[in-house]
């Protein structure tokens, strides 16, 4: 573990303890992996979640309260925290995209995926395009040979990068991957500076970058392949506990929910959370919007399996670790909660 992590994951543990909800275990017997979900939240139960947008969603359209009773929110998301953060036992749920349980998985910690998001016509409505620096001609994936490409082991962005190489029938010995982590605009800054030739750049960033930066030449390239998986997981620990598995079980569900109230109050959200709270302009808010298309939360898991298996068998050779089977990577009986809340939801 790096030291900057593990200061990491102490801070989160630190705060979450100071608001007075550790994710710890309770007593008495554990809850088989295979038994049925309780489906009713014990009074005194309480989970530690770090998915930040959703604690936004809830609190917009009025469902908050629902799951304050049981639910402490973590400012922090995306693989490296959020793993660190289990490690500490100071979070129960986090939201990621497709590569972190694969990688916690590979580092010894055992992890379930209990809510699974995807977009309806994901390869029109990617996370990433490729960032291309300004004056570096790349107008196809074949054109990748030779160049310069950001890349992070153990996150989206850097699985993303092999999976376009596969597809452009390239191999890492064909360019020179550039290790960066891609946290904020960190790739956009490095495009702009020339420190490399590609970067998988996401969000607004690609709005922005191009902006700022076509003037002098930048561009950007759709990669044609899915990158839309966004996944909440979660220790297999805190699974175990009858409790925290309860109000597990109840959040997946007002996650659910809370994803559907999005996709149908754009106009809210973009002001109560694009604008209000990540300190964005309305305009980017709406391209946001425009370019996420609406989610699919399907109640079955089994096409999202083969893709992350296949995610797998391109990973393990690449970084030296074992192929594990995708399927061991969910929890089954989460499969169709939040599409049944939601469907609930559109009944009332």
């Amino acid at each position: 573990m790096s030291k900057k992590f593990a200061f990491a994951a102490l801070a989160v543990a630190l705060v979450v303890t100071g608001c007075g909800g550790a994710a710890q275990a309770g007593g008495g017997a554990k809850l088989a992996l295979d038994a049925p979900l309780p489906t009713t939240v014990p009074d005194g139960a309480k989970i530690v979640v770090g998915d930040p947008s959703t604690e936004v969603a809830l609190k917009l359209s009025g469902q908050f309260d629902k799951v304050s009773k049981y639910v402490q929110f973590a400012n922090l998301s995306g693989g490296p925290q959020t793993t660190e953060a289990f490690r500490a036992k100071a979070l129960d749920l986090g939201a990621v995209a497709e590569i972190p349980s694969i990688h916690a998985t590979w580092t010894g910690l055992k992890v379930k995926i209990v809510a699974s998001k995807f977009r309806l016509d994901a390869i029109n409505h990617p996370i990433y395009e490729l960032g291309i620096a300004p004056g570096v001609s790349v107008t196809s994936l074949g054109d990748l040979r030779g160049k310069s490409i950001a890349f992070s082991p153990g996150q989206a962005q850097g699985a993303l990068v092999l999976k376009v190489l596969k597809k452009a029938g390239l191999t890492k010995e064909d360019v020179k991957l550039i290790e960066l982590p891609s946290t904020g605009d960190v790739y956009s800054n490095a495009l702009a500076a020339k420190q490399v030739d590609v970067a998988p750049i996401g969000g607004v960033q690609i709005k922005r970058y191009t902006a700022k930066y076509g003037k002098d030449g930048a561009t950007t390239l759709q990669h044609g392949i899915r990158d839309d998986a966004g996944h909440l997981y979660g220790p297999t620990e805190s699974l175990e506990d009858p409790a925290k598995a309860a109000a597990i079980r109840a959040y997946v569900a007002a996650w659910g929910v809370a994803q559907e109230w999005i996709d149908k109050h754009p106009k809210e959200w973009i002001a109560g959370y694009y604008v209000k709270d990540q300190g964005l302009t309305e305009a980017d808010g709406e391209w946001l919007v425009e370019n996420a298309g609406h989610p699919e939360i399907t109640a079955d898991w089994s096409d999202a399996i083969e893709r992350q298996q296949e995610t797998i068998e391109l990973l393990a050779p690449e970084t030296n670790n074992p192929v594990i089977q995708a399927a061991d990577l969910y929890d089954l009986r989460f499969q169709s909660v939040a599409a049944d809340a939601i469907k609930a939801g559109a009944a009332k």
